[in-house]
């Protein structure tokens, strides 16, 4: 049975006239087990497909790497799963179950595993890229099995998404969101960071860099083995906020940063919920802000009440309040945590936007974003992304954020920071 914790940090002291209340609320989970529950997953309560880009960009090195990454993938699968393995180009073929089977996703045995990876062993590569239609018969696959309330999936692909409009495939995102979770992965330099964040972000999953094609077993092993063992499919953070207050915006800030305000949905008048997929033994850290009325110094009140709930059930609460005080000593001061995720949050987005002005050939803007990127990066703490700005920069003071584009850069190296930019550290402990 998975247990669930929920611990608030924040300074509740504002002064008079303040109005607006921060907090980092650490949610965590032990015990949740595998998915599918005890037995692994021989209910069948769990479903995974795995994606792989067969378009003609795939030939040679990144098809074989890719193809031997699927079926180290489809070994991790728990027996009981329900899977499917589908290429893609410009259109999205059903590899296993093969196309002329009854039945479009079928469960894991080990009979089933070996057929799926001779089936895997015959994929080649031709055509274009239309991603829209990969995400489209994934979501065709997972409505057959609707009595799997945990449904995971994993994108590969090596080129950018050249055989159809932006718009397609913005409108499939939106239409399968919601339906199942998604982690993509690029390999080489020639995929688009923006249109795989797009999709993992939307589907509550993560978008990473593979830069060689012999490192997609382990990443693909390591995402299986993940997905296995969240034992719990689907949980919700719900924000209740008092009449006349008004929630400013909620935000994971660990272990990356997702902007979750924007999927609220209505619970009550006074309560949001919003969605955060499913968990395994972990951590997760959501800042969470509250804009309410002032009141007098003095005058004490609940601003919000963060609570994680499992369907119907609250498995873990944690209060957020705030207190009016012309104590400048109290007033002042900031949490380290929500001072840390904030320049977490920061560091994200200057990175991003930091990267578009120099593909853009804004040098001027690029250098003030990527040197206040570098600043942050040492306030924080984020040696990682200290180190991959680096490669990007030369940094002359660190603490000032002064820098200077390098003339010359390699693309993989850009594109491994731009999607390490919402992976965050940990609070620095005294």
């Amino acid at each position: 049975m998975a247990d669930f914790t929920a611990e608030v940090f924040q300074n509740e002291f504002l002064s008079d006239g303040a109005t607006d209340v921060h907090a980092i609320v650490s949610v965590t989970c032990t015990g949740a087990g595998t998915a599918g529950g005890p037995g692994t997953a021989s209910d069948g309560s769990t479903a995974e497909i795995i994606i792989v880009d067969t378009s003609g960009s795939m030939q040679g090195r990144n098809m074989e790497s890719a193809k031997h990454a699927a079926a180290v993938a489809v070994d991790q699968i728990a027996d009981g799963t329900w899977f499917a393995i589908v290429g893609g180009s410009h259109v999205a073929t059903r590899v296993f179950p093969y196309p002329n089977a009854r039945v479009a996703m079928v469960m894991m045995e080990p009979g089933a595993r070996e057929e799926a990876k001779r089936a895997i062993s015959h994929m080649e590569p031709g055509g274009g890229t239309a991603i829209s239609t990969w995400l489209y018969l994934a979501d065709e696959l997972f409505a057959t099995v609707p009595q799997a309330a945990q449904k995971h999936a994993i994108l590969l692909t090596d080129g950018k998404n050249e055989s159809e409009a932006t718009v397609a495939l913005d409108r499939v995102i939106q239409k399968v969101t919601g339906h199942f979770q998604c982690d993509a992965r690029g390999v080489g330099d020639r995929w688009v960071v923006e249109e795989l964040r797009k999709i993992s972000t939307a589907l509550l999953g993560t978008v990473d860099l593979i830069a060689r094609p012999e490192d997609i077993a382990a990443d693909f092993a390591s995402l299986v083995e993940k997905s296995m063992s969240r034992g719990v499919s689907a949980a919700d953070l719900r924000v209740w906020a008092p009449q006349g207050s008004q929630v400013l915006f909620v935000r994971q800030v660990a272990p990356t940063v997702e902007d979750l305000t924007s999927r609220r949905s209505e619970v009550n008048p006074l309560t949001g919920a919003y969605p955060t997929g499913a968990w395994g033994d972990e951590s997760r850290d959501y800042h969470v802000a509250v804009r309410v009325p002032s009141k007098p110094v003095g005058s004490e009140q609940l601003a919000a009440r963060v609570q994680l709930a499992l369907g119907t059930e609250v498995v873990a609460s944690a209060l957020v309040k705030a207190k009016w005080s012309d104590d400048h000593s109290l007033t002042t001061r900031i949490s380290p945590e929500v001072a840390h995720y904030t320049g977490q949050a920061e560091l994200a987005s200057v990175i991003q936007e930091g990267l578009a002005a120099k593909a853009a050939g804004d040098e001027a803007t690029a250098t003030v974003k990527l040197g206040r990127a570098v600043q942050l990066a040492a306030e924080t703490g984020n040696e990682e992304a200290t180190s991959r700005l680096r490669k990007i920069v030369e940094v002359e003071n660190e603490e000032e954020g002064t820098v200077r584009l390098k003339r010359h850069t390699a693309k993989l190296d850009e594109m491994a920071l731009d999607t390490a930019s919402t992976k965050t550290t940990r609070v620095r402990k005294a």
